[in-house]
Parts: C-alpha cells; structure tokens; sequence
C-alpha cells in the first residue's frame, strides 16, 4: 500500500473565509464565526447566523444565477464583519479616550458618531464602486478608444483582450500598491493563515499551530483567484458580444454598459469554475487557477503563530466533527 503523501489532499472542504483587521472570517456548515485579536492579546470569537435568499427563493440557487447572488451576498457579510473587526480590535483605544473625555465630548461621541460614522462609511462605499468602475471599466475602454483611433481601427477586432489585458494590469499595480501598506500587511497576514488553516484540514491533519504554519498559503478556492478567473472569462464574453454585435465596439458609454450588463453571467461562469476547482486538479484547472495563484503572492503573506491562533480559533467554531459534512 502507497504510504500517503505529505501534500496528499485527504478531503476537499467547502469551508471559506475572509481576512479582517486583526482577525478572520470563516464560513463552514455550522455558519460563521468572526475571531479577532483584541488588544489585550485574547482572541474574541462569535458566531454568525447566516441566511442566504436562496434557501427562499430556490431558483436564485440555480447554477450560474447564483453565483451572482453569492457575491454580493459575501460583499455584503464581509463587510460587516469587517467593520466589527475594525471596532473590536481598537475597543480599548476607544473605551480609554472616552474615560478621559469631558462630558460634551461623550456626549458627541454616544449621539453623533454613529450617525457621522454612517454618513461617511456610506459616503466612502460609494466612492469605492467610483473609483472601482474608472479603474476597472471606464479606464481600460477609453485608452483602448484613443489607441484604436490613433492607428485608424487596426485593433478593432482585438480591443476586448486588449481591455482585458490593462484590466489585468491595473488590478495587479492596485493590489501590489495597497500591500505596500502597513495594515493592508496585515491583513494580508491573515488572510495566508486562513489559507493555510484550511489546508491543514484537507491534508487531514490534527489542527495545531504547528501543522498549520507548514502548509502553503496559496489556495486555488480564494477570492483573488476568483477575480481573475472572472477577468478571463469577461474576456472570452466580451470577444463574442464584439464579433457578434460588431457596432457596439464603436461607442465607448454603449460599450461600457455592454460589459456592465454581461457581468452578473461572468460572475457566474466564474463562480461555477472556483467550485469546479476545488473539486479537481486537472490541467484546464491549473492553467485557468495559475494567474490567481501567482497573484496570491501579494494578496496573502506569511502569518505569525498569533494570526494562526485566530484562524484556528474561528475554523474550529464553523466545522463539524464529520469531515465529510464540510465536504464540496
């Protein structure tokens, strides 16, 4: 009998998570759970009741359609979790200068902070799907306009793998920007001990520091893969709308609303793919999931034993003590 091998992977989980600020997110069969380092050095976890709308409306759950649904389901989650991890992990700082406050200054602090706190999270959220939408869509489209009509339409033909291309491109010079950044470090710390935390458990391997700290922090399910995949596949989209519908390709604002109304089905294709790959490990899944994981040398970074502390701390709250419960 073979003896099994050290990367050998015993079972395929369909358990995920989320880096946070001074925690992680994971999401596995028995819900969510949020763990965050506070500043005392303990490491608070809760759980998370998770309702999604497609336990409500069935067809939402249909392949494709609810890949879509799951996105903005997990853009929505995430970011609340996030804004937790944010408060928690800066609790004491905030209770401190609160005790040292003059009583006007509680008292703007107990009625307005909230209200002012929203106005800006809110204001701030819009300016990100902005700036998202220039650098991702109006940017791409307009220098592939201007370069199309300085060589008189000779890439006419090739402007959607050319967008695709500068997609690519923006979006590794952001991300490699963004991790340049101390806390965006940080986080990206965590998110390599979320990954390797999952790996510990598909090797079927007891989940201590130790094991965990071994395991690669490059996972083929990740978010980041996701998005390329999803740049890949809305070039392919984009290609046949352009051969098909030849006309659209000469208005930039028609051609960008184009690709904004192809997008929920490049979610999806992109979605079905990610489950596809955490089920298989053959070559037309290397060659598409390679990008990603390359990408994820920015995206995530080797974790300190404190971070993987939390992300044990919050994996062991959402799995079952059935690995096959938590299988793809």
């Amino acid at each position: 009998m073979n003896k099994k091998k050290e990367n050998d992977i015993v079972h395929k989980t369909s358990v995920g998570g989320q880096a946070l600020i001074e925690g992680i997110m994971m999401m596995g069969p028995k819900g969510a759970a949020v763990s965050v380092r506070l500043p005392d050095g303990s490491i608070d976890t809760e759980e998370k009741q998770v309702r999604h709308i497609r336990d409500k409306i069935k067809f939402l759950g249909w392949p494709i359609i609810r890949g879509c649904v799951n996105f903005v389901e997990s853009m929505i989650f995430g970011y609340k979790c996030l804004m937790e991890s944010a408060e928690k992990s800066g609790l004491e700082d905030i209770e401190s200068s609160e005790e040292n406050a003059s009583k006007l200054d509680k008292w703007l602090n107990e009625h307005l902070s909230k209200k002012v706190m929203g106005v800006i999270t809110g204001a701030a959220s819009v300016l990100g799907v902005l700036l998202a939408f220039a650098l991702f869509f109006w940017l791409p489209t307009k220098i592939a306009d201007l370069i199309n009509n300085a060589s008189s339409g000779a890439i006419t033909n090739y402007r959607a793998l050319i967008e695709g291309v500068m997609r690519m491109v923006i979006f590794v010079a952001y991300i490699a920007a963004v991790s340049l950044m101390k806390d965006i470090r940080r986080t990206f710390m965590y998110h390599g001990a979320e990954h390797k935390t999952i790996f510990c458990y598909e090797k079927g391997l007891e989940l201590t520091v130790e094991n965990v700290r071994k395991q690669l922090r490059f996972h083929p399910r990740c978010g980041t893969s996701f998005m390329f995949v999803m740049i890949i596949i809305s070039v392919i989209f984009s290609s046949c709308v352009s051969v098909a519908f030849p006309g659209l390709r000469n208005n930039v604002a028609v051609w960008m609303i184009v690709k904004l109304l192809i997008l929920p089905l490049v979610m999806g294709f992109g979605y079905e793919f990610i489950k596809y790959a955490g089920k298989h490990d053959n070559l037309f899944v290397k060659i598409l999931s390679a990008p990603g994981l390359w990408m994820q040398r920015l995206t995530t970074k080797e974790p300190d034993d404190s971070m993987i502390e939390v992300a044990l701390a919050a994996f062991r709250t959402v799995i079952t003590d059935n690995p096959a419960d938590d299988a793809i």
